[in-house]
């Protein structure tokens, strides 16, 4: 399939952004390919008369310069609609896309995006089901979901680091792993991406779940529990609980997987068959939001901008949210993306966690363990 015109601009080094004289321009080139795609197309005019009003079908004059009608078609553009599942709650951790959309990377690769938020099993479904055509969910989540027939692939690495982590309080006698035999470790279930993380931290220090006391907060109560003594260790992400403590004023210890297994952290998926009616259209959609999280690196207050614009609750504590912020953008990078570039897919930390996972008590995998080709798929990203 022959790639989204706009795509190789977006993940040049130079990364030109579009202005608004040059838009129509550029997608009536990009009409055709895009509505071979099987997108949602929508005809638009992209000529103006005077005034703005369209110049469909006007005269035009020939080589020869004779006042004769152009009788030829009258060009189109394509708007592709586009549903994007992202988490439970609006969040500034989800910096890259408000910007991408505020900056106009989205519109400008023609494309309508709307946002929708949920929780990661449930995503994944109506994801698999087509109701949402790309979305953000980690690894974990997904291999047990392929494994149970549901047709999803991770397209694009978003988190390169995986997010969930033990911490517990610094002034607390836990520094090591090994400090954890025996103490009461708050979680939300025994289910999901902390359950997953959580043993694999375990077994590094050659203990299991069986080691420690598991208190469960299925209300994601388990930071609050920890800062009030309720239980010695919790689990949460590195971008969240840690930064919110803190700012309270509760320093912590953290502990993180990365070293021990290779978990796949959150990225972008699709179901195979959205992948194939919308191939263009989601590799468009994949260079502005890598786009927009380059720009944020270099810049992370433009993405705190771009976040508080799109959910002004946000505003209200913006050292908090910046914070937030930072500690999200240093997940997005490790030594696979950055040798092999933004969005990279590592095989072999997903071959590693697939055995890992497999081999669990009670382990979430239904049946074979899915192969990696049946995990991921890299054609959205650009060469």
């Amino acid at each position: 399939m022959t790639p989204h015109p706009t795509r190789a601009a977006l993940r040049s080094g130079t990364r030109p952004r579009l202005i608004p004289a040059l838009v129509g321009a550029i997608l009536v080139a990009s009409a055709s390919l895009v509505a071979a795609c099987g997108s949602t197309a929508t005809p638009l005019p992209t000529a103006s008369g005077p005034g703005g009003s369209p110049s469909v079908g006007s005269p035009s004059p020939t080589a020869t310069g004779t006042d004769t009608p152009d009788l030829s078609p009258t060009p189109v553009t394509t708007i592709t609609k586009l549903t994007v599942g992202l988490g439970y709650i609006p969040s500034v951790q989800f910096a890259p896309f408000y910007l991408a959309q505020k900056a106009g990377y989205y519109r400008d690769a023609g494309l309508n995006v709307t946002f929708q938020n949920g929780q990661d099993d449930t995503l994944i479904n109506l994801v698999g089901q087509g109701a949402i055509d790309i979305g953000l969910a980690d690894g974990t989540s997904l291999i047990p979901a392929v494994s149970q027939g549901i047709p999803v692939r991770y397209v694009t690495t978003i988190y390169a680091r995986f997010p969930n982590i033990v911490l517990a309080k610094a002034s607390s006698t836990i520094k090591t792993v090994a400090d954890l035999k025996g103490k009461k470790i708050g979680t939300p279930g025994k289910y999901g991406s902390s359950w997953i993380m959580l043993q694999a931290i375990l077994q590094s220090a050659g203990l299991t779940t069986a080691d420690v006391d598991v208190q469960l907060y299925p209300d994601y109560g388990q930071a609050a529990a920890l800062e009030q003594g309720a239980v010695d260790a919790a689990t949460g992400f590195v971008n969240n609980e840690p930064v919110v403590l803190d700012k309270a004023g509760t320093k912590t210890t953290v502990m993180t997987v990365d070293d021990i297994v290779p978990l796949p952290g959150n990225g972008l998926i699709t179901s195979v068959d959205t992948l194939a009616k919308k191939h263009d259209a989601l590799a468009a959609f994949v260079d502005a939001t890598l786009r927009a999280m380059d720009e944020i690196t270099a810049d992370p207050n433009v993405g705190l901008d771009a976040s508080v614009a799109a959910v002004p609750d946000l505003g209200k504590d913006k050292a908090l949210q910046l914070a937030i912020l930072n500690a999200t953008i240093g997940l997005w990078a490790s030594d696979y993306t950055t040798a092999n570039g933004s969005g990279a897919i590592d095989r072999a930390a997903w071959q590693q966690t697939v055995t890992f996972m497999a081999g669990l008590p009670g382990t979430p995998i239904s049946g074979t363990p899915p192969t990696v080709d049946q995990l991921v798929d890299e054609s959205l990203l650009a060469p």
